[in-house]
């Protein structure tokens, strides 16, 4: 009997396996996936969607879909603390989620039970053909190698061991939580970095209260306890208790309380206010310790994510957002990997990328919950720690609620200097990238793009510019071209280098290009390249077809005038350019990875200089050599 044969088997219909089967269903992968449930999350579970993964969801056409939940917006969170009298308790600051000195487009976080998440992706995978298993599991798996193209053996069993099968694929991904049968087998540990373990109690539910922030989050300090509100869709409310710690004399990892119990303490916890319940949708204990996986991936074949790799307190709603780019950043390299663009070595980069990232969640929870277990701040601070001014001197308050807000958001991810994140040690060299650390860009590279407000000269419509080009696989490669006057030859000449034979966009045409519909506003050349154009200019100024080269006007609907105001920049004339850090009437290339994360800037010159560095960058792991090699000394017109 024939062995059905996958590009992937995903194994966990969590939201990180969920993200990751979306993104590659839409690039055309055969998926198995399986879930050992019989249906999806019903009721509670992960519910908060951090303004950063917003932008991601958005990215992917998800973001109405959610939002068509109704989901309850959390702009600010409280915090309440015994009344020195001792007699209840007391507000004694509120701040905002995500404040003005974070560029957000959503500054909230979105809250939603994770069925209601879940649902969204399983809708979008049913599009593209693909459905969830269920209720199967894996029960085996061997990396055998008699298969080069599909060297993982997999074998999956119907959950009451009715049916079994036996696959071959070229991936394996777990996520499947945190006891994931594929770590187990994998023989890969969990370090605790915190050896203190806490139970909690979680709880859905309608409730009547006369507590004035029942709509808000709140982290509640009493003599009685400590609780958290998180509010919900559909007028119900979270409840977060811890309920035991492994620093207690009878600590038991599986002490339980009922509804009843958390309903008690949380009535003790609010005095002087009341709170009563119409009802309980979900109620759940669990022990949780701040535990990071070893490894991610032994071979670049078999991988795990999500919560597989990472626990940690659910105090700062990070779980799910870590997985999802966890997800991201899994998906495109795997996709380069197959589709030939790039070695398979940059697999190792998921693991080194996305662990340094769980560290430092990890880090950052510890200090998050030390932070407001010490004492609560004044509201001088919290003022000056919430408003984009910079306070004449910071105290470790400020500097670390900076920093977690910061965090908490998703803009705080950096990924480090690597082979997609181009620095002074990268092997492509030249006097023609930018480097932040010099100040010579305000875009970090391994760090998300800033935000930018343009008009599409095509329609006249406002739009955000990192949005304009969806999760499809592609670099986006931004030509901030200043002021046409200026600059017009070296887009003659960038446009020219780009044709050569032994460029970048040339090396990774399209094999269909002849078939490509009229139509196509993305990937008309290259399924690994999108290119969009930014004029210093007012919108009416700019004639597409006689100021750009015929490669360029292909990309027509990515034709941008930076002519919005920003007031992140007041007194720039152009807010985008001024925003990269980029000059604005000489322009200049920022390179962004198919994840969003900018990979490198260079100077937009003329002559072949910008080109050259652009392929050197590339050609650093592509798999085609590029260019005129991957140090360059460049004889470009400065």
């Amino acid at each position: 009997m024939s062995i059905e044969r996958y590009d992937i088997v995903i194994v966990g219909a969590g939201p990180v396996g969920l993200l990751l089967s979306t993104c590659l269903a839409r690039w055309g992968y055969k998926i198995k996936h399986i879930d050992m449930r019989p249906v999806p999350t019903v009721t509670g579970r992960a519910d908060g969607i951090q303004p950063r993964s917003l932008d991601l969801l958005r990215n992917m056409g998800l973001k109405r879909a959610i939002m068509a939940n109704e989901p309850a917006k959390v702009f600010e969170v409280a915090f309440w603390d015994p009344n020195s009298s001792g007699e209840g308790i007391h507000r004694t600051g509120t701040w905002a989620s995500c404040p003005k000195f974070i560029d957000a487009r959503y500054p909230f976080t979105t809250l939603l039970h994770q069925g209601l998440i879940e649902k969204v992706f399983i809708e979008d995978l049913a599009k593209h053909n693909v459905k969830v298993q269920r209720p199967w599991k894996i029960t085996s798996f061997n990396t055998d190698g008699v298969d080069k193209h599909h060297p993982v053996e997999v074998g999956i069993s119907h959950v009451e061991g009715e049916e079994h099968e036996t696959i071959r694929t070229k991936y394996l991904f777990s996520g499947e939580g945190a006891r994931s049968f594929i770590r187990e087998q994998l023989g890969v540990k969990i370090t605790h970095k915190d050896p203190i373990q806490h139970v909690w109690g979680v709880m859905d539910g309608v409730v009547r209260t006369d507590f004035p922030d029942i709509k808000m989050k709140c982290t509640i300090h009493s003599d009685a306890g400590s609780i958290m509100v998180i509010p919900r869709e559909a007028n119900m409310v979270r409840l977060y208790i811890q309920i035991a710690s492994s620093t207690d004399a009878d600590w038991n990892p599986r002490k339980f309380a009922t509804t009843e119990d958390v309903q008690r303490a949380a009535k003790k916890i609010l005095q002087p206010y009341w709170i009563e319940w119409d009802r309980v949708e979900w109620y759940s204990v669990y022990p949780i310790g701040q535990g990071i996986a070893d490894r991610y991936t032994l071979d670049e074949r078999v991988f795990m994510g999500g919560d597989c790799c990472h626990t940690h307190s659910p105090k700062a709603g990070q779980g799910m957002n870590t997985a999802f780019l966890d997800a991201q950043n899994l998906a495109w390299k795997i996709h380069h990997v197959e589709s030939g663009f790039a070695d398979r070595s940059i697999l190792k980069s998921y693991e080194s990328e996305r662990k340094l990232i769980a560290e430092n969640l990890l880090n950052f929870d510890a200090q998050y919950s030390k932070l407001f277990s010490q004492r609560q701040p004044s509201a001088g601070e919290v003022h000056s720690a919430s408003n984009a001014e910079q306070p004449a001197e910071e105290n470790e308050f400020i500097k670390m609620f900076k920093s977690s807000c910061e965090f908490t958001s998703g803009y705080g991810v950096a990924y480090d200097e690597n082979i997609f994140n181009w620095s002074e040690s990268h092997p492509a060299q030249s006097a023609l990238f930018l480097s932040n650390k010099k100040g010579e860009t305000t875009q970090r590279t391994g760090r998300i793009l800033s935000p930018a407000t343009v008009t599409r000269v095509s329609d006249a419509n406002v739009v955000h510019l990192e949005q304009e080009i969806p999760v499809n696989g592609s670099y986006r490669i931004y030509l901030f071209a200043g002021k046409y006057d200026r600059t017009k030859q070296a887009i003659i000449d960038f446009a020219a280098n780009v044709n050569r034979k032994d460029s970048f966009y040339t090396a990774y045409s399209r094999r269909d290009i002849d078939s490509v519909s009229y139509h196509e506003p993305h990937n008309p050349h290259s399924l690994f390249f999108t290119f969009a154009t930014i004029f210093n200019a007012h919108r009416p100024e700019i004639e597409i077809k006689s100021m750009l080269p015929s490669v360029l006007v292909r990309y027509f609907d990515h034709v941008y005038a930076d002519d919005v105001w920003d007031q992140r920049t007041p007194d720039a004339q152009a807010a985008a350019h001024a925003k990269m850090g980029l000059s604005e009437s000489e322009g200049g290339v920022v390179v962004v990875r198919p994840d969003g994360y900018v990979g490198c800037v260079v100077r937009l010159v003329e002559g072949a200089g910008t080109v050259d560095a652009l392929n050197a960058y590339f050609g650093s792991f592509c798999t085609k050599a590029l260019g005129r090699g991957a140090t360059i000394a460049t004889q470009a017109r400065l």
